[in-house]
């Protein structure tokens, strides 16, 4: 078979990967006809499904009346689609800042922090994913991504801290979660205090984790951290690129938590992927200040009126959507759990239509193969190709110690009860 002269992204350039020609609701099709359950959503993206009519119908509607507007200027797609997303946002956020892709919203939201804040820190995370340009790459916490990036040239501004997370690579030795959450946040306020509150810009961090792990936060923890915020004059941003837009049972991750963040960045699901289409949610108080300063930053394909006019479509349908994602979220956590019957597994974790399985030694209950320090064969990614080869796709976390799913928010119970079970079989095979 000829090699495709495009090259993978994500380090996949050597591995034998379908060619996805064709979709279908939950379904796609490979171009030998090959059909897989898409139990990943290709990158945590694809929300509404493959082939959602309404969005499909939006864009071509779009494409017949005006295809390209500057992104220094005005639309009425542009306006009617800001509008509407304020609209389900948390309550204080009251104005967009558009971009293309969720490493360029993250980027334009620290800028903008640093540019109000007139400091340079923003604070992100160890285990954290924030997207793949030098300055994101630098701001993630996995080093499989800021290593790369960073070899050769790396940008200054980013100070991490410790995550609020359990499991078998938690930083954190607490009896309960509520002691978990409390020593985190302690963690926390410790690193804003030594690095100088009046430096730190921001703290930008994931609500629930994203292909981090699906980790989701102690109780009480959020609470402390806008507090903290608030005491110390720090920019609360939650990267919501992969959590947003029903993926998490509510319009936005944030919501689950009852958390108001300063800023929201956003991409992914925004359009249910059909075009790239990502933004900034700011307070109004932020907004104000941009308008009055001028941050001369911005991409020529920020908020472009086909991406627009695919997210208000997209908006219409999680309207319907996120109930799906509420009426199941508890069957598919329930049907994950079978996977604790095996003893390499050591946590199922989630939230929504968003979970992650972690594999570890039974032993130890360390990871089971941790690519961070070691070298070799991950038996990790042979449960996602097994499961790949039996026609379900799920994708693989950072660390790679863990398998990631998270289906279109229009699976059905019969559709998760498919794809867990290949799973379920996968794990049985590669580990027995």
């Amino acid at each position: 078979k000829k090699r495709s002269p495009a090259l993978p992204h994500f380090g996949h350039m050597g591995e034998e990967q379908p060619s996805i020609v064709r979709g279908d609701g939950c379904t796609v099709y490979g171009d030998d006809g090959t059909e897989y359950l898409d139990f990943v959503s290709q990158l945590y993206c694809v929300n509404a499904g493959h082939g959602n009519d309404r969005i499909l119908g939006a864009m071509r509607e779009q494409l017949d009346r005006i295809q390209y507007v500057s992104s220094a200027t005005h639309n009425d797609v542009r306006t009617e689609y800001a509008d509407k997303l304020v609209n389900v946002a948390p309550e204080t956020l009251e104005s967009v800042f558009f971009s293309v892709s969720g490493s360029d919203a993250n980027e334009a939201a620290t800028q903008i922090s640093r540019e109000l804040q007139d400091a340079g820190t923003v604070l992100t995370r160890w285990r954290s994913y924030h997207g793949s340009t030098y300055e994101t790459a630098g701001m993630t916490g996995d080093p499989a991504m800021r290593n790369a990036v960073e070899r050769h040239a790396a940008t200054t501004g980013s100070v991490k801290f410790l995550p609020p997370f359990d499991g078998c690579d938690s930083p954190f030795d607490a009896d309960s979660p509520e002691e978990l959450a409390a020593r985190a946040a302690d963690h926390l306020e410790y690193v804003i205090r030594n690095q100088g509150p009046e430096s730190v810009a921001a703290l930008l961090t994931e609500v629930v984790g994203g292909s981090s792990g699906a980790f989701t936060a102690p109780p009480g923890y959020f609470d402390r951290v806008r507090n903290i915020c608030d005491e110390y004059d720090v920019l609360l941003i939650a990267d919501e690129v992969i959590t947003g837009f029903g993926r998490c049972g509510d319009w936005f991750a944030c919501d689950t938590e009852s958390l108001e963040p300063d800023m929201i960045t956003f991409a992914k699901g925004a359009t249910s992927a059909y075009v790239p289409l990502a933004g900034v949610l700011t307070t109004g108080e932020i907004a104000e200040r941009v308008r009055d300063e001028q941050p001369a930053i911005g991409q020529t394909f920020a908020g472009s009126p086909v991406g627009c006019a695919a997210g208000l479509a997209a908006l219409e349908e999680y309207d319907d959507l996120i109930e799906n994602v509420r009426r199941l979220e508890s069957q598919f956590g329930e049907e994950l759990g079978a996977l604790k019957d095996y003893d390499v597994v050591g946590d199922v974790r989630g939230r929504g239509f968003l979970w992650c399985v972690e594999f570890v030694d039974p032993e130890t209950e360390d990871p089971v193969f941790d690519t961070r320090v070691e070298d070799g064969d991950n038996p990790v990614e042979d449960v996602v190709h097994e499961a790949r080869d039996n026609g379900v796709l799920v994708g693989g976390g950072r660390p790679g110690f863990q398998v990631m799913v998270a289906p279109p928010l229009c699976a059905s119970e019969e559709e998760i009860a498919e794809g867990v079970d290949v799973l379920l079989s996968a794990v049985e095979v590669v580990f027995g």
